[in-house]
């Protein structure tokens, strides 16, 4: 996989990103309207990938309740939430996200669902491609590269053959081929680099799926990796965590600013706790430098204009192309 050249300067101490913005003239960083909920139901995967900022994994108990989804549902319908994006860990493994999905989509929500593609081969989930398409859900699946190597280096052993063989499941059911049924792909780099452009990426990613295995997908979304839990480990452990953080301050790029997801995304954890960013999230940083919250104790419409939590992690976004959930950010 083609990473981006960049040069890596001699690591100095990583200024505040908020003093960043005010240098910039950018600061505060404030949000907008909502216009999307994202809702992590649970860390349970099954996959343990080195990259994963969730940390999540076969092992991990962290799983929504129905009680507190039907919460979740009863505030986004009173909010009028017409966009939801939920995620995990492998959503797909908590056993009430079918019916949540199903109850989204009663009062009206668009759903996204993040996709490992693995899970799809997994004891119960037989039927999930068929059960996606019937519901015109958008996933959004992982998948690092198009080379089996480096897929399986990132995300275990036989990963690669497994997401492959999904993927021609959901084209079969006619994702990526019907008009309204969007199958995105997510990829990051494998190291401490930027992701390369990614309409140059995405270009390269269909010819060879096309190609050697006859997959299409709409669009491919390039995400940086976050210097946080597992690849801050691996950081750690490479001895690259502050040449990365350096890169990442080097590279910033003001016009990502206004993109930014935690301008108009509200992030809730398996507990219906409330974040600005699936990232602060992780870092357990309440929403808006406040004490913790749930769902329930919010007013989306106060939520337009209040401050945003950042710290240093947050020149992640900003660096290069900018990196959100949905992709590139200019």
């Amino acid at each position: 996989m083609i990473q981006t050249a960049i040069r890596i300067r001699p690591t100095r101490e990583v200024p505040s990103f908020a003093k960043h913005l005010d240098a910039y003239g950018m600061g505060p960083l404030r949000r907008a309207a909502l216009s999307e909920l994202q809702v992590n139901v649970g860390r349970l995967c099954n996959q343990a990938c080195n990259h994963c900022h969730v940390d999540a994994g076969p092992k991990r108990t962290e799983i929504m309740s129905w009680e507190t989804m039907e919460r979740i549902l009863q505030w986004a319908a009173q909010a009028g939430i017409s966009q939801v994006d939920i995620t995990g860990g492998a959503p797909e493994l908590n056993p009430h996200f079918r019916q949540f999905v199903d109850d989204f989509i009663t009062i009206g929500a668009h759903v996204t669902s993040r996709c490992n593609l693995t899970v799809l081969h997994e004891p119960g989930q037989e039927d999930l491609a068929a059960w996606y398409a019937q519901r015109r859900v958008r996933i959004i699946c992982s998948l690092p590269c198009y080379s089996r190597k480096n897929v399986d280096a990132q995300r275990g052993k036989g990963v690669f053959d497994k997401s492959i063989a999904a993927l021609r499941q959901l084209n079969a059911r006619g994702y990526a081929i019907e008009e309204s049924l969007r199958l995105d792909l997510v990829y990051n780099p494998g190291g401490a680099a930027l992701p390369p452009p990614q309409e140059q990426l995405e270009r390269t990613y269909k010819a060879h799926l096309r190609d050697e295995f006859g997959i299409c997908f709409n669009r491919l979304l390039t995400l940086t990796n976050l210097p946080i839990n597992r690849f801050e480990h691996f950081l750690a452990k490479t001895g690259q965590r502050e040449s990365y953080q350096q890169l990442l301050l080097d590279n910033f790029n003001p016009d990502t600013v206004s993109g930014l997801m935690c301008r108009h995304i509200l992030s809730v954890d398996w507990l219906a706790r409330v974040f600005d960013c699936d990232f602060n999230q992780m870092l357990d940083l309440p929403l808006g430098a406040t004490s913790r919250r749930y769902l329930w104790d919010i007013d989306a419409k106060s939520l337009e204009h209040s401050a945003i939590r950042v710290d240093a992690h947050c020149f992640g976004c900003t660096a290069g192309s900018g990196s959100s959930c949905g992709g590139a950010l200019v």
